[in-house]
């Protein structure tokens, strides 16, 4: 009793650390982003994008410190080395759990630039995080069924323009483009349901990739390979916070782009795709 006791007020204490942090630096990217807004001068917008990464990156940084304080997970981490900070890289990696995302930023921060990715647009609506994503420049993507496509072709392609929009953007500057290529978190129902040929991945989906490498392959200088490997099962974000997530693994590929994948139309050409 006293161990569930002890985890919950970890969880607790660190769920007000990330709400106090989150709160603070969203302030000031607030002010700097409606100046962006305001300012529509291209030589200020990248002057002010730089800011904005930079209050990002130190949200991160703050985050690191309050799970060294909360957190007594083991690391094995592998690949780490040859990281350069004003490059940019497009990042793939498989998806488990929210706390992919605090892996990643905890262990890239400050070794590559600031990551960015494409998100559900039903999440513009979460409170104050949602308009930090906004002021960030990460891409809304809004997801159409079929049925809904059969019914209004005129939505076919929106994703893949907001897609191209954003990379046009992150061209501007040393950005990390990050995909999870299964496009949603592996459960053994989706697993299941989908007949995956992968043991441990769902089905991946190579459009995002795809429509990077088209937009901004020339200033990729590698493709970072991760995997994420909790080896105690797949946390829930709650147990994250608590403290509970003893081992974590981690291993980095850095790959080479080969040539002929950069600047294709993945859209239209059939035999590219």
């Amino acid at each position: 009793m006293q161990h569930i006791l002890l985890k919950t007020l970890i969880g607790v204490v660190s769920s007000l650390m990330l709400v106090i942090n989150t709160l603070f630096w969203c302030i000031i990217l607030f002010f700097f982003a409606l100046l962006k807004l305001l300012l529509p001068f291209r030589p200020l917008r990248i002057c002010i994008d730089r800011i904005l990464n930079g209050l990002a990156t130190n949200w991160i940084s703050c985050n690191s410190g309050w799970m060294r304080l909360t957190q007594k997970t083991r690391w094995d981490v592998q690949g780490l080395d040859g990281l350069e900070y004003n490059h940019w890289y497009l990042v793939n990696t498989n998806h488990q759990s929210w706390v992919d995302i605090f892996v990643l930023q905890h262990l890239m921060n400050r070794r590559i630039p600031f990551l960015k990715f494409l998100i559900k647009r039903q999440l513009i609506y979460v409170p104050v995080i949602g308009l930090a994503w906004w002021a960030l420049d990460f891409p809304f993507m809004r997801r159409y069924s079929r049925e809904y496509l059969e019914k209004h072709p005129n939505k076919r392609g929106k994703d893949l323009e907001t897609t191209r929009k954003a990379c046009a953007k992150f061209a501007r500057i040393p950005t990390s483009v990050m995909n999870f290529p299964e496009g949603t978190r592996f459960t053994v129902t989706k697993h299941d349901r989908q007949d995956s040929p992968y043991r441990f991945l769902l089905k991946p989906k190579a459009g995002g990739i795809a429509l990077a490498l088209e937009s901004m392959g020339q200033k990729f200088q590698s493709f970072l390979d991760v995997t994420i490997v909790y080896p105690d099962g797949a946390p829930r974000f709650w147990d994250f916070l608590c403290g509970m997530v003893d081992r974590i693994t981690v291993r980095i590929q850095h790959l080479q782009i080969p040539k002929e994948f950069i600047g294709g139309d993945y859209e239209n050409n059939a035999k590219f795709r």
